[in-house]
């Protein structure tokens, strides 16, 4: 190990995706790595499987963050978004010492909030940041109005090999014929337009007894949700358990009225899954292509979510092979492998 090279993670609520990513820099770095993260959110209580060689520090145990992070020597800090203003004062003490990357997922919207941010940014987030990490184009374009002059895309990343070997596995038999079931994963609350899900299912299918929905997650509206014949409600399932609900699906479905990126969203495409996405999930721009692998409808609208579900009833086949390969590849073109070296080549360049 080079004990001259450290790279300190000032993480929010981790991800199993994270991990991967994480996972896969510690086989590319010969540095030390150290990940100081918040508690588990218990809307998803994820049993994770922690990458060896890495340090793994709950925030809440560090008495003095500043000294914690100066003793271990980093030349790189990434830190989670400005909401955490522990966090933010451990970058500002630390740029210019060494690399410090802010990790951003906000839409550009224009508004006035976001207007008065990038008029004070100088004083209150560009000056505490040597790079920006952002997921996308539209958050590529905030970072940079926000003065941050180092961009990088491509923060999220799903663990690529679990779902192309999912994928992989159920090919052969989802190709000769694909189930009729369409599947949701992700919380039970308002803003991931699930009601307007729910709503636009049941008039899609009419007397149609073929086809399913379901539905997998936890929340806070949980109780709240549709009961209906062919709606399945499985609660939340942990990553060890999806292999079945992967194989007894075919269709993804992500209906959120806002979803900053959704790296779900790269999770199915890589496992062959057609999509039908809001026009509110970030990650349409890397991995939906309309007609090509799935369609997007207008966020919070029931009848253009009906439509999109009725299109993809009328599929044959061929044509479901032909959207799942698609999806499969456009999974496939960012790895764990490729953040880790994104990242490594930062590194190599302090300040």
């Amino acid at each position: 190990m080079d004990n001259n090279k450290s790279i300190v993670f000032l993480h929010s609520e981790l991800a199993g995706y994270f991990l991967s990513c994480i996972r896969a820099l510690r086989r590319q770095f010969e540095g030390r790595i150290c990940v100081i993260h918040w508690p588990v959110n218990p809307e998803a209580p994820f049993e994770f499987d922690f990458p060896s060689g890495v340090e793994f520090v709950e925030k809440s145990v560090v008495n003095d963050l500043i000294r914690y992070v100066g003793g271990l020597n980093p030349t790189t800090v990434v830190s989670s978004g400005w909401m955490d203003k522990d966090y933010v004062k451990v970058c500002k003490l630390f740029k210019g010492r060494c690399n410090t990357i802010l990790t951003l997922d906000n839409h550009w919207t224009g508004s006035i909030k976001q207007r008065i941010a990038c008029l004070l940014s100088p004083f209150f987030i560009a000056n505490k940041f040597s790079h920006a990490w952002v997921p996308g184009k539209i958050q590529e374009k905030f970072a940079r109005k926000l003065g941050i002059k180092n961009v990088l895309l491509d923060y999220y990343c799903c663990d690529v090999s679990w779902y192309n070997d999912l994928y992989n596995r159920c090919k052969d038999e989802k190709e000769r014929l694909f189930p009729k079931k369409f599947l949701y994963v992700g919380r039970y609350v308002e803003h991931k337009g699930i009601f307007e899900m729910w709503e636009a299912f049941t008039q899609a299918i009419g007397k149609e007894k073929d086809w399913e929905l379901w539905c997998l997650g936890a929340g806070d509206q949980f109780d709240e949700k549709t009961e209906h014949p062919q709606i399945k409600h499985f609660g939340f399932v942990q990553p060890d358990q999806m292999a079945k609900f992967i194989k007894d699906t075919s269709i993804f479905i992500l209906p959120s009225k806002f979803e900053p990126w959704g790296v779900v969203v790269h999770e199915y495409a890589t496992a062959g899954f057609p999509m039908i996405l809001a026009d509110g999930v970030g990650a349409a721009e890397k991995y939906v292509v309309d007609g090509v692998n799935g369609h997007t409808f207008k966020r919070g609208n029931t009848e253009s979510l009906k439509l999109a579900f009725e299109q993809m009833m009328r599929l044959t086949d061929k044509e479901y092979v032909k959207m799942s390969r698609e999806s499969s590849r456009l999974g496939n073109e960012f790895t764990p492998a490729d953040w880790a070296k994104k990242l490594i080549e930062v590194d190599l360049c302090v300040g």
